[in-house]
């Protein structure tokens, strides 16, 4: 923490002042379309001058970039998705020109943006299209640029059927990293189950390798590439949003997810009655000559008290304390622990843990005071809800 968490922008071009906002909230990553029409405008010739400019500012303020290379290009198939082989030369030979281009920079470059949704690869989603394209890119990396590192799918809602049939066609030969979008609408501890049979899938899958006569598994990571909760979606609000920031976090962080991006980093508008335009951890409007630049949402907060309280820390374990639906995670450094805490029962409740401490001072996950807990010969009483708490464990 915080090297692990990251998130979406959709702009090329930041406001004075955003980048260094983003980086003040925690984040080390930020997640971003590069897209193919913006730079191959004449076909065959690449301009890269909008992301080297981006590249220099996110440098500046500290930040890492994962670029998704995606969608279509005017010059073939009328903009559609690279079905064609000639479409697919033009977009594999794009691509390695641009992992040429920003080389040595250590940046994680994703094959696409969500290709079993319709949206994104109309009319249909089609794996197998997919699966041709990923591997030409796949093989066309590994000869020019061996170095990059290249992930995929970037599959929405943890599509099994597409993850796969990726799988089994032999993409993980090619990839550093499984990546998935997998937006729960409930409870983002639910993710867990997902992941592990993710994991599965991966194993069964994974190529090997033998190594002075010995067999190994490639080791191959899950990033969740885009997952965030609309604060206008039923049972949603500002608040909720910013618990739910933290939990999701939490929780990808307790199954080794190696890096977690939350999606949206501003609200896209402010229709009250568009989900989309609500999924940001700041408002929608730039305030110029203000700081902050953006309004912070209750989100943005509770990612600043995350990356700041949890800085340098690992996950050790969970505790098992209470019912199945309450959270005690502990996270390490040297020998300095720390808790998050939290249930997903409907009524706050009081758990105890084990400590040796008398009283123990409590932080809201928004950075709020949380108060004291208590300890004695039974332990620490910490009153938990689905508003996460933090405390050092002595």
């Amino acid at each position: 923490m915080p090297e692990g968490l990251g998130v979406n922008i959709s702009f090329t071009q930041a406001h004075p002042g955003e980048l260094e906002m983003i980086a003040a909230a925690g984040f080390s990553w930020v997640r971003v379309d590069f897209k193919w029409d913006v730079t191959e405008k004449e076909k065959g010739q690449y301009d890269f001058e909008v992301y080297d400019k981006l590249m220099r500012e996110l440098a500046q303020a500290g930040l890492r970039a994962l670029l998704i290379l995606d969608y279509g290009n005017p010059h073939y198939e009328n903009g559609g998705p690279p079905r064609t082989a000639a479409s697919r030369a033009a977009f594999t030979r794009w691509a390695v020109a641009a992992a040429k281009h920003f080389s040595e920079r250590e940046i994680l470059w994703e094959l696409y943006n969500e290709p079993n949704n319709d949206r994104f690869w109309p009319p249909r989603a089609n794996v197998n299209e997919y699966v041709v394209l990923a591997l030409e890119v796949g093989r066309a990396f590994r000869a020019a640029v061996p170095n990059e590192k290249l992930i995929g799918p970037a599959a929405g809602e943890m599509d099994f059927a597409f993850l796969e049939a990726c799988f089994k066609a032999g993409l993980l030969e090619y990839w550093s990293a499984v990546s998935v979008h997998p937006y729960l609408r409930g409870n983002p501890e639910l993710a867990a189950q997902e992941y592990c049979r993710l994991r599965e899938l991966i194993k069964q899958y994974a190529p090997v390798t033998t190594v002075t006569s010995v067999k190994q598994t490639k080791s191959i990571p899950i990033v969740s590439g885009e997952w965030g909760y609309s604060d206008v979606w039923p049972g949603m609000n500002e608040e909720v949003q910013g618990q739910l920031f933290a939990r999701q976090s939490l929780t990808n962080l307790a199954n080794g997810i190696r890096l977690s991006v939350w999606y949206d980093w501003r609200d896209d508008g402010t229709d009250a009655k568009d989900p989309e335009h609500h999924f940001g951890l700041v408002a929608n409007a730039y305030r110029e000559g203000l700081k902050p630049v953006f309004t912070p949402k209750p989100a943005y907060r509770a990612a600043k008290t995350l990356g700041r309280f949890f800085a340098g820390y690992q996950f050790e374990k969970r505790l098992e304390v209470g019912g199945q639906e309450d959270y005690v995670l502990v996270f390490r450094k040297a020998s300095d622990r720390k808790v998050a805490a939290w249930t997903t029962a409907e009524n706050a409740h009081q758990i105890t843990l084990p400590a040796r401490g008398e009283s123990y001072k409590l932080i809201g996950h928004a950075g709020d005071d949380g108060g004291l807990a208590s300890a004695d010969q039974k332990g620490l009483t910490v009153r938990i809800s689905r508003a996460p708490v933090y405390f050092q464990l002595e």
